[in-house]
């Protein structure tokens, strides 16, 4: 975490921001304006975004700023991401989101505590790094990344304290698509209460 970062959230580390189809998850399929945080200390070696862990390398922006970009596209909907977004106190940025009509989408490892008023969250834990109870109870869907056949048995483990009725979702890894993902479709037959994500993106060549 950058230590330039006020705590009141009023700037922020933007890695990048751009308007595309979200690409994995419950929502996939649907437009959606993405805010990339930078900071991130989780550290997934398959990590596809590494160049978003140092913050200190993203300019710090307004939240101001931000909003405003995000109220210029017809869909008004925004997907908060990193790096780990829960390194920063999101209150700000997220208020005034939805104070412009706009919904608020987050994506994080849990790892940090739970800041932001947030029309949905997705859970994505990872091993090196424990989700907190707070995010967890919050979460609307879990999305467990499958790189190996262990992960299975570890995503039952979340699953055992995400609420009832919320989403499970097991993502093949990108580059280990072609090994994992006949096995997440065969558990996914056995265990039902599970649903097959792919980052469709990567399918379509979009951000």
């Amino acid at each position: 975490m950058s230590n330039q970062v006020p705590a009141d959230g009023t700037l922020l580390p933007l890695m990048e921001e751009f308007y595309t189809i979200q690409g994995e998850g419950y929502h996939t399929g649907k437009a959606a304006y993405f805010i990339r945080l930078g900071g991130c200390d989780v550290g997934c070696h398959w990590c596809d975004v590494k160049e978003s862990w140092d913050a200190d390398l993203h300019p710090l922006t307004k939240a101001d700023t931000i909003i405003e970009h995000a109220t210029r596209h017809p869909a008004k909907t925004v997907v908060i991401t990193g790096g780990e977004p829960l390194i920063y106190n999101l209150d700000y940025l997220t208020k005034g989101l939805q104070e412009a009509g706009i919904k608020t989408f987050m994506e994080t490892s849990g790892a940090y505590p739970l800041s932001g008023f947030w029309d949905w969250i997705c859970l994505s834990p990872k091993k090196f790094k424990e989700a907190r109870p707070d995010v967890i109870a919050a979460a609307g869907e879990l999305k467990v990344i499958v790189f190996n056949k262990s992960d299975f048995d570890w995503a039952e483990q979340y699953a055992a304290q995400i609420p009832i009725g919320r989403k499970l979702y097991l993502q093949p890894e990108w580059s280990k698509a072609a090994q994992m993902t006949p096995l997440i479709i065969e558990y996914v037959k056995a265990n039902p209460k599970w649903e097959i994500s792919l980052q469709t993106h990567k399918y379509l060549n979009i951000p």
